[in-house]
Formats: C-alpha cells, sequence, structure tokens
C-alpha cells in the first residue's frame, strides 16, 4: 500500500543566536538519551501508576524529553563543512499513548522529530512537522483530536525557544 497525504511542516524564524536557541530549547526538556532508561522504567514499574510517575520525572517542563540528538554540524566539521545544524527526537510515553492506544500506526511518527539549524545567510530556524498533519492520513479521530493537543504543546515549546512564530 502506498498512500499520500499533505503534512503541514512549520519553521520559527528565529532572531536569536543559534547557541541561544538551542540553549532555550535544551532547557525545556528532560531526558532520556540513554538508551536504558526506558527499558529500566518499563521493568521497575509495578502498575500503571507507578509507571506513569516513574515517566514524569524525566519530563521536562514542556512535558518533553529528549530520546536523541544528533549534532549534525559536529560530523560536518570532519568532512570540512561548516554548519550549526541540530535535530532531535522528543516526545513523552504518556503523550504518546493517548494516540497509540488508538491506532499504532502512530507509532511511525512518535516521538516526533524537530530541527535547529542556521542557514548559509545566517537566519536560525526551528523547524518540525506538524503532528495532527502526519497523523491525518490514519482517519481516526481519536487520534486526531490527541494530536492537535500535541501540536500545541509543541508549538508552546517551539515559540518558547526560538522567541518567534511559525
Amino acid at each position: 500500500m502506498i498512500d499520500s497525504f499533505t503534512v503541514q511542516h512549520c519553521e520559527h524564524v528565529s532572531q536569536r543566536s543559534f547557541e541561544a536557541v538551542v540553549a532555550a530549547f535544551e532547557a525545556e526538556l528532560g531526558s532520556v538519551e540513554d538508551r536504558d532508561i526506558i527499558p529500566r522504567e518499563v521493568a521497575a514499574a509495578t502498575g500503571q501508576a507507578d509507571f506513569e510517575a516513574r515517566i514524569r520525572a524525566y519530563e521536562g517542563r514542556s512535558g518533553f524529553m529528549r530520546f536523541l540528538t544528533n549534532d549534525h554540524g559536529a560530523w560536518m566539521a570532519r568532512v570540512g563543512a561548516r554548519a550549526k545544524i541540530r535535530s532531535y527526537t522528543i516526545g513523552n510515553p504518556l503523550v504518546a499513548q493517548t494516540m497509540i492506544t488508538h491506532d499504532p500506526g502512530v507509532g511511525l511518527n512518535v516521538p516526533i522529530r524537530v530541527l535547529i539549524y542556521q542557514t548559509p545567510s545566517g537566519e536560525v530556524r526551528l523547524a518540525y512537522d506538524l503532528p495532527s498533519s502526519l497523523m491525518s492520513r490514519l482517519h481516526n479521530g481519536n487520534v486526531s483530536a490527541a494530536a492537535l493537543k500535541l501540536d500545541a504543546k509543541l508549538r508552546a515549546l517551539a515559540v518558547l525557544a526560538a522567541g518567534a512564530e511559525a
């Protein structure tokens, strides 16, 4: 099966430096970048309430946590290119479950990806694909309702970090 659908791509153009946007963004996130954290907390949880409490301990102020950071600029420097580019995989299992319980296909797009980069002209951008648009191909009202809430959380984080609307 091959499916086509429209995705809304958002970019917040910041007046701040790349470093300032990265710092503001990362300050709002918790971290589970150690790949053993989630499996350890799943194994240790004694039930749903305990699992939720354990996961909430890793949330940042934004309600998101960082699963992975890729500093593309660091490896590009090794091949002689100068670039300021970081991609992040962020999310929250407790938010994801509000969608995945209705359709496991949600798992393709959560956790979500965010890119912070500086253009060749020096403009700093924070970019992502709007979760509700990614989930739209599932045609599931419950998923769509939860994804709209995720949109709002992500948009608030982006505005806070970039200091600008998309």
